[in-house]
This record gives structure tokens, sequence and C-alpha cells, in this order.
């Protein structure tokens, strides 16, 4: 008896453990407004490129909202529909009657949410942060979940000081733990990369390209995580699929150690 009793006892610790873990799988995908390298706009194969990874959060950039160009379709709502996720959309173009910027979907509820504006040099596209706190199952305090989109240009001063804002804004959220996923038209080496690695780290030890899409040859979409000791990295990938998009997906498995 006593020993069947030990042996219960410890099948029960493992399912406690078990039910103590708690593993997100993020995704990061610039969806180039739905518009494929066929030229082809179908919002209902970027769901299932999303699908097929069954995430649990999603960063999306190059996102249209009610735009002419994509036949005004609201283009978040219809991904969250198709997903059955919940979605927040962060604006930061007026563009054609409608709007253009960042998404985030969320298989778990979003308590709140903000669209930070990044610096603008010379005029550029605007580039925003989207900030959202999400309530994960387990997890005592909300997640920060960022989604962001920085300037494509060759010179790199906007970038850094991008990058300088982001790590600047999340200083007054130091107690939660955190993900920053985006484009960020940069590689490692970079001088915007080493600024962000200041708080931030990678979820993968080399780069994986995502660039060009038909055969890639420079990373430039990234998924961070900090606190570095909150996280275990359980696997990260670049996806097979090359048409709907001019970049690749990235799909990063995250344990978060509480």
């Amino acid at each position: 008896m006593r020993v069947l009793a030990l042996v219960l006892f410890v099948f029960v610790q493992l399912d406690v453990c078990a039910a103590e873990t708690i593993v997100l799988r993020v995704l990061c995908y610039n969806i180039h407004h739905a518009e494929g390298v066929d030229r082809e706009l179908d919002v209902e194969r970027i769901a299932r490129v999303i699908n097929q990874s069954q995430p649990d959060l999603v960063a999306l950039q190059e996102v249209d909202q009610r735009v002419k160009r994509t036949e005004r379709i609201d283009q978040p709502k219809v991904l969250a529909r198709l997903t059955k996720m919940q979605v927040v959309f962060g604006a930061n173009i007026d563009l054609q009657g409608g709007h253009y910027g960042n998404a985030v979907l969320s298989r778990y509820p979003i308590l709140n949410n903000q669209n930070h504006p990044l610096p603008n040099f010379d005029r550029g596209e605007q580039r925003g942060l989207l900030e959202t706190h999400i309530n994960v199952p387990g997890l005592s305090k909300p997640l920060i979940f960022l989604a962001t989109h920085l300037d494509h240009r060759p010179d790199d001063q906007e970038r850094v000081a991008s990058a300088t804002a982001i790590n600047s804004l999340l200083k007054k959220h130091k107690q939660y733990p955190a993900i920053l996923a985006g484009d960020f038209n940069d590689v490692r080496g970079s001088e915007t990369l080493q600024e962000l690695e200041k708080q931030w780290t990678h979820t993968v030890d080399k780069s994986r390209p995502t660039v060009p899409v038909r055969e890639p040859s420079r990373q430039i979409d990234f998924v961070l995580m900090r606190p570095a000791s909150g996280w275990t990295i359980r696997n990260f990938e670049v996806l097979g699929e090359a048409i709907a998009s001019d970049h690749r997906a990235i799909l990063a498995i995250l344990e978060l150690n509480k």
C-alpha cells in the first residue's frame, strides 16, 4: 500500500507540474496586405498559413483596414474571424480611405492595448509599436506582447531611434514577461539589433533567413523575449510557405518559467 501511495503521489505531482507549464506558440508574419508574390490578393490564404501553425499569439505587419487597393476589406476583422482569435489593430497611416499598420491576434483575452507612434525622420512612413497586455491562463500577471515594423530605408537612423524608443517604453513594465515580434528591416549585428539586445534576447541562436521569400538570404523578421531568465526556447522555425506574402513567417515556441 505504501508503494502504491508513493506511485500515486508521483503521478499527481507530474500532473500538477504539467498543468503549471505555460507554453506559447508565437507567430510573426509580414503579410504584405495579403497580396502574394503571385499578385493574388487572398486574405483567406494568409489565414490558412496562420492556422496551420496553431499559434497562441500572432504579430502581423503590413495590414490593411478598409483600403481601396485591397477591396475595402477589414483585414484585421476577417483574419480574426477566420482564425477564431481576438484581434487589435494599430493604425499608423491613413491610406486610400482606410488605414495601414500592425495587428495582434491572440487566442487568449487581450486586456488592453495601445499603439505608440515611433520616431519619424525626414517625413518617412510613420511606424508604430502596438502594445498589448494578454491574460494567459496560469500566469499571475499580464504578458506584454508587442508588434512592430521598422523603417525600411538604407539609412538606419530612424530604426536605431525606434529601437531606443521601444526599450524606453518597456522600462515601466520591467516586472512583466514580454515578447517583441516584428519586421525590423535590419539584421543581426546591425546597430538596430544591438540596441534592442540591450534589453531583449533572441529566440534563435543564429540568423534564420526570411527574405527574399523564394530564396531567403537575410533574417529581418524576429521574435525577441525578456527577461532572458524567464523563458526557455523549445523551438524556432521559418515556415516554408513562399507565395502568400513577400516574407516568410516565423514561429517561436516558448516556455514561460514561472
